[in-house]
């Protein structure tokens, strides 16, 4: 069977479903992918990829015109291939995706959810606005699917709710999953180091872990607290220059975007994420649960279905400073609790996130 994988960004193709596209390889199958520019082709390629595909967009673009090139190229794309399934993920290869996939007429067609975006964030006129049009294309595109795949149950619930899809047309997995055989567990380290990974963009409450390591700093000056990530160019982007009052009077550490999370990962005995940005299960979580890391998230979408409050981490209100650094001093001054956070941690990512668990049922969904 011929696959086509339909990207919004390269190095999510290895990053997020490099395991999936190997596992469907081995399963006899050619995959083909899609992806916006040639960045990381050599990456992309060593999975076993058949050939990559470039059809160029702007993730944050709102152009009409823009989109409509977007979903005409990939018409022809898959019209030249003629795949028997496409796959495709977040919101602009979703909607374009299926809906060029749905007019060249290909039998089998799949799109995953992997969160809602900025926009369903906020609620400023021109969100509202932006969502409205959002929730047409989405009407529009989806009746093309044969299934609609959601890594969080409040997603999926609102896709419902909305009348986006009908029930039937709703699958749950659990992320993307994690591979626990590089994110090994290791035992804790003493020493108190707090850290987050993400993007440097605002949603993901990069400001509000630098406040509260401000705060707990004032407590207990030995703790330690590690930004780790690169800048983006997109919506909500932060600069250099909004953090690095917090790198020079030693609040943060910021050694910038690494290849390689895991050293980091090793190092700290608490993983951060204060995000209010509508992800659909970070993986940065399952990471750092599957290194047995107490997590310290938001009551939010997605991060409440890998967190559960005081089992294997603390789930803290939305841009709450005050919450968050509250958790970060209980977690510093309890060692027994965090303790027992650690080993609940690995335990649930062994039996709900791991990447073969949840390829698993990816496959049987896609019918591979």
């Amino acid at each position: 069977m011929k696959v086509l994988v339909i990207s919004p960004k390269n190095k999510t193709i290895f990053n997020f479903r490099g395991d999936l596209i190997k596992a469907i390889i081995a399963n006899g199958h050619e995959v083909y992918a899609v992806g916006p520019n040639k960045d990381f082709i050599k990456d992309v390629m060593s999975l076993g990829i058949k050939e990559f595909i470039e059809v160029p967009f702007v993730k944050d673009n709102t152009s009409v015109v823009g989109d409509l090139k977007y979903c005409s190229h990939l018409k022809k794309v898959i019209r030249t291939i003629k795949p028997d399934l496409v796959f495709s993920y977040t919101i602009k290869p979703v909607i374009y995706g299926s809906i060029a996939a749905g007019h060249a007429g290909v039998k089998h067609v799949y799109s995953m959810v992997t969160g809602l975006g900025r926009v369903y964030a906020s609620n400023s006129i021109k969100a509202k606005l932006v969502r409205l049009l959002i929730g047409i294309l989405y009407k529009s595109a989806l009746k093309s699917c044969d299934k609609v795949i959601f890594q969080n149950y409040d997603d999926l619930k609102r896709f419902i709710e909305f009348r986006y899809i009908p029930e039937e047309k709703a699958e749950h997995i659990d992320g993307s999953g994690v591979n626990m055989s590089r994110f090994e567990f290791n035992e804790l380290p003493k020493q108190h180091i707090f850290l987050m990974t993400s993007r440097i963009i605002k949603e993901k409450g990069v400001f509000e872990y630098c406040e509260a390591a401000r705060i707990v700093k004032k407590q207990c000056p030995e703790a330690r607290f590690i930004l780790l990530g690169g800048f983006d160019s997109s919506i909500g982007a932060v600069s250099s220059k909004d953090i690095q009052e917090y790198i020079d009077d030693g609040t943060i550490e910021f050694p910038g975007e690494a290849k390689d999370v895991v050293p980091f990962l090793q190092m700290c005995r608490y993983f951060v994420l204060p995000t209010y940005y509508c992800e659909g299960l970070p993986r940065t979580i399952l990471e750092a649960m599957a290194m047995g890391r107490p997590v310290i998230t938001t009551d939010w979408p997605g991060c409440r279905d890998a967190v559960q409050d005081g089992f294997n981490g603390y789930l803290v209100e939305p841009r709450n400073i005050e919450m968050l650094a509250e958790k970060m001093l209980e977690v510093i001054y309890n060692e027994k609790t965090v303790e027992a956070m650690s080993e609940n941690a690995l335990n649930r990512c062994r039996r709900i996130y791991d990447v073969n668990i949840v390829n698993k049922k990816m496959l049987e969904i896609l019918g591979l």
